[in-house]
């Protein structure tokens, strides 16, 4: 599990989720490290993205400037997420096709309404559907398998509503990774090994609360330092928050690029709604700096209700 948008001040927070199986992995023998057993067909950075091969790493890494000309910012995201939900039978020919799949429900506003936005963005369907097919054929070599791609798309209203109710904007990701833990445990709580790892949220290093609220009173503390906080429920599952996890754990970087990718797509419709309205209105990615220049120059065409509306309180 990661984030993404924990600190704009317009648009969701993103908190995405991926299941991968991995049918000869030992318990015992720690995290399996996918990029090595994909080696051939994935890779971590956007340079060896070359052939064919998928980049999966950190979103930040990934996700392309908006001032490119050559090739869409999201080029990389798209990649790796279209192609990983191709093989579980997925058909996602646009946006709301995506959302549907993943449990991305937007926000109900005016500014994440209308058209689909037709996916891919950077790709064709035909370069899509060998991807697909070659990561099929992968998975088969070496026992790996996708069970599920998840985000929970946390709108401005209901994250002010967590910030007033709780004093801390971390209740609202804690929100979605509680609302995922529970998946997990409905889903592969009982006969699987469950290796679950999330990214540290910001400096904190007690999960306690958080883990009892999903596993009840079974759960014990093995670890808490700087390195991580680590959890076991009972003999089969361990939990673990660990910082800078994408760099680490290849289903907690796909979570990243996932996150990331369904936040684009709903910025890609707050500033649709707005240029057909303000057409001289520079598109904005919601961070503080930039939202507040897209606030002075939308002006009066943005109203007082919209403005507490779009506006993050923290």
């Amino acid at each position: 599990m990661d984030e993404a948008g924990f600190g704009p001040m317009l648009g969701p927070l993103c908190v995405g989720m991926t299941a991968l199986r991995v049918h000869e992995w030992d318990p015992e023998s720690g995290a399996p490290d996918v990029w090595s057993l994909l080696a051939p067909e994935v890779c971590r950075t956007a340079k060896d993205a070359k052939g064919g091969r998928l980049a999966v790493a950190d979103s930040k890494a990934l996700k392309g400037s908006n001032t490119l000309k050559t090739r869409h910012p999201l080029r990389h995201l798209e990649r790796a997420v279209l192609a990983f939900a191709g093989t579980m039978g997925w058909e996602l020919a646009d946006d709301h096709a995506l959302r549907a799949q993943t449990g991305t429900a937007l926000e109900d506003c005016a500014w994440q309404r209308g058209e689909p936005i037709e996916l891919p963005l950077d790709w064709s369907q035909g370069e899509r559907s060998i991807a697909v097919n070659v990561m099929h054929k992968a998975f088969e070599r070496v026992g790996i398998e996708v069970l599920d791609l998840r985000c929970r798309a946390i709108g401005v209203g209901e994250f002010n509503r967590v910030v007033e109710r709780s004093g801390s904007k971390g209740a609202a990701t804690e929100l979605a990774l509680v609302e995922h833990m529970a998946r997990i445990r409905e889903r592969w709580g009982g006969d699987d090994h469950v290796r679950v790892v999330c990214d540290r949220q910001s400096g904190r290093l007690d999960y306690r609360d958080l883990m009892r609220r999903v596993w009840g009173s079974g759960v014990e503390e093995l670890e808490r330092s700087n390195r991580v906080s680590r959890y076991r429920v009972g003999e089969r599952v361990g939990v673990q928050f660990v910082p800078e996890a994408e760099d680490a754990h290849f289903p907690v970087a796909l979570a990243s690029m996932l996150a990331k990718l369904m936040r684009e797509l709903a910025m890609i419709r707050f500033n649709r709604y707005w240029a057909a309205r303000v057409p001289e209105l520079k598109p904005t990615a919601g961070y503080v700096q930039d939202a507040r220049r897209w606030l002075d120059d939308a002006g009066d065409a943005v109203s007082a209700d919209d403005r507490r509306a779009m506006v993050r309180i923290a």
